[in-house]
């Protein structure tokens, strides 16, 4: 390979790496194109969380990303398809949140008590508005969008699962008791948070979150 065709292939290197459409090159200045599908899905999930999937056209999505709406169909076949992949990258944006259920320094107990911790601050700091998109999405399309609705399904499971991950690692040291499996405590849990969720936001409070921390770790999650 000779140098020109080395520096081709890591200048693509970087587009796909940065999720770019586009790299121009002027001199040393080097201009970057966002790619337009990323910046759908950004602005979709924020547009559709806040305002929710029946209320929000494909138009509002495309002002929101700043972007053609035109463009919307080069990415995307429906809004549902756009729907389906938000339900995903809802997930993703949670990372930063769901690292403490994987730190080596807390007790497995700990991390799961500052996990859900975490996630009241969370709320509050939205001021009890929007909620949990799967939940919102759960109850607004389980009968009108099947794929939308096994797209749910799956993102709980999968939420569940690293929950239970975490329950099963505090039964192995005694921190909870194993009277109950941890599958089936990490899906009651979840339960109950989305459940308390939506009386914070109707409420616009933190007591029922707080009421569903103090519950969950004294009782359901006991020794």
């Amino acid at each position: 390979m000779d140098a020109a065709s080395g520096e081709r292939g890591a200048g693509k290197g970087a587009a796909a790496l940065w999720g770019l459409d586009k790299r121009e090159m002027t001199g040393h200045i080097i201009v970057v194109k966002a790619n337009v599908r990323e910046q759908l899905l950004d602005a979709g999930l924020q547009v559709l969380h806040e305002r929710g999937f029946n209320a929000t056209s494909v138009q509002d999505i495309t002002e929101a990303a700043g972007v053609p709406k035109g463009s919307f169909y080069n990415h995307f076949e429906s809004k549902e398809d756009l729907g389906a992949e938000v339900v995903l990258r809802y997930l993703e944006s949670s990372n930063k949140t769901q690292a403490v259920l994987r730190d080596p320094k807390l007790s497995p107990y700990a991390r799961l008590r500052k996990y859900f911790e975490g996630l009241v601050q969370v709320a509050e700091k939205k001021e009890f508005c929007g909620g949990c998109l799967l939940g919102n999405f759960g109850a607004e399309l389980s009968e009108q969008s099947e794929k939308i609705r096994a797209r749910v399904s799956k993102e709980f499971s999968t939420w569940s699962a690293m929950i239970a991950k975490v329950i099963a690692e505090a039964q192995a040291e005694g921190q909870i008791s194993k009277d109950v499996s941890a599958s089936t405590l990490a899906a009651f849990v979840l339960n109950g948070w989305e459940g308390a969720l939506v009386r914070a936001r109707v409420d616009k409070s933190k007591f029922p979150l707080e009421q569903f921390v103090k519950v969950t770790f004294a009782k359901t999650l006991a020794p």
